[in-house]
């Protein structure tokens, strides 16, 4: 199978669907792929069926009404030659010709051993908001929540409104960081005021700054979590605990096309465009920056893949935006005490059963990959390949095709694909 178009989008999130309305609309042919069900990404999970989320709601319908196409279910496993990707959907496979592409493909959460980390019951900040999103019995759960940034307090609500008791929400930024964080948003009063919202319905909950989870404990499931607060220990009983240090980029389809990447986001110029040509990037792949960031850059990106005029509005909005985003990365940056939480026994790679221990004497991930089997598993490195690069300062490894696991046929460049670069060459 093969398709082709003016303008693919990868990741159907809100900034790939603000580029794909603003392409289709210009009268591009765009073809927007995202792994889920429906289009909406992480942070509009299941608003295509609910309809909860006004602005959700409008970008929606707005897509919907563009005449951009969706395939649901796909993802990108590798770019064969420039203009082409092999995408695998179920249980088949297409090649997609493009003449530009937007990347969109967001972002997931850093994780960082700690002992009991792996326990039944701990999971991520997001992960648990999207189980309990999608029907996780909550009502009488006790729930300790740490990490950094927006997500807890985000989590925190979702939980409160689903009936779950939230014990404590441990924020691991110092005071001072985390105030002086907080002092800044009357520059961004959309966000200061959804904070201020949230913050009231969880006024009975206890919160502390300079706390973090030290380890989690239980039989068959996590029964208990000891926090530092403040340079003293506390326990909590609990059911589940959310740990999880802010968001990182999901890289791997942008380093497949070549981006050059820095500082963990991709490089681009005012016009979005990355290091190669007819190649933009949107969203969480510059710099955590949540959603405001992802529309406005996506309806950028759009705009310039159909060669149409840049309001002067939007590049002032992309400006404020950015610096939200630089302030929030200094607030986000795991503190160091969290990179000595995890003992020689802690697993890191828990694809493949790898403890720290294993990684003695690796100067970096390639390293730890061929000598201990770091990042062999099903997730590919995507949870352990981040901690370990905060763990110890490892950079980001040039990623190879496939980028996921992938049946062999979905490798298989379409002869119709081949023979069309072929006289094109």
């Amino acid at each position: 199978m093969r398709e082709a178009c003016d303008l693919v989008v990868v990741g159907a999130g809100p900034g790939g669907l603000a580029a794909a309305c603003r392409a289709a609309e210009a009268g591009l042919d765009v073809l927007v792929l995202d792994a889920q069900p429906e289009p909406g990404g992480q942070v509009w999970r299941g608003e295509a069926r609910k309809g909860t989320n006004r602005l959700a709601r409008r970008w929606l319908s707005r897509f919907s009404a563009s005449g951009a196409r969706f395939r649901p279910g796909a993802r990108v496993v590798a770019a064969p030659e420039p203009g082409v990707l092999l995408v695998e959907e179920g249980s088949s496979s297409f090649a997609v010709r493009y003449g530009r592409a937007v990347l969109a493909t967001g972002a997931r959460e850093r994780f960082l051993p700690f002992p009991g980390w792996t326990l039944p019951g701990v999971l991520g900040v997001s992960g648990l908001q999207v189980l309990v999103k999608d029907g996780l019995p909550m009502r009488g759960k006790r729930v300790v929540l740490a990490g950094t940034g927006p997500l807890l307090l985000a989590a925190a609500a979702t939980i409160h409104a689903h009936g779950g008791e939230v014990l404590y929400i441990a924020e691991q930024a110092s005071a001072a960081s985390h105030w002086s964080f907080a002092l800044q948003l009357w520059r961004h009063p959309a966000k200061l005021l959804q904070g201020a919202l949230m913050s009231a319905t969880l006024i009975s909950v206890p919160t502390s700054t300079d706390a973090w989870v030290i380890a989690a404990e239980g039989e068959d499931r996590v029964e208990s979590v000891r926090l530092s607060v403040r340079g003293r220990e506390e326990q909590l009983q609990c059911d589940y605990l959310g740990a999880a240090y802010g968001l990182v980029p999901n890289l791997e389809v942008a380093r497949l096309l070549g981006c050059e990447t820095s500082a963990g986001a991709v490089v681009v110029n005012e016009r979005l465009e990355t290091r190669v040509p007819k190649v933009h990037a949107v969203g969480e792949l510059l710099g955590i920056g949540g959603v405001d960031q992802a529309l406005v850059t996506g309806e950028l990106a759009g705009l310039v893949a159909a060669e149409q005029p840049i309001p002067i509005e939007m590049e002032r909005t992309w400006h404020r935006v950015r610096a939200f985003a630089a302030r929030l990365a200094l607030h986000d940056a795991p503190r160091a005490e969290l990179r000595r939480l995890a003992t020689p026994d802690t697993l890191l790679c828990r694809c493949e059963d790898v403890p720290m221990s294993a990684l003695e004497g690796c100067q970096n991930l390639r390293e730890a990959r061929l000598y201990a089997r770091l990042g062999m598993g099903a997730c590919q490195g995507r949870t352990c390949g981040t901690a370990a690069q905060t763990l110890f300062g490892w950079s980001g490894e040039d990623v190879r095709p496939p980028c996921l696991p992938a049946r062999i046929g979905s490798l298989r460049l379409p002869s119709e694909v081949s023979s069309t670069h072929t006289r094109e060459s």
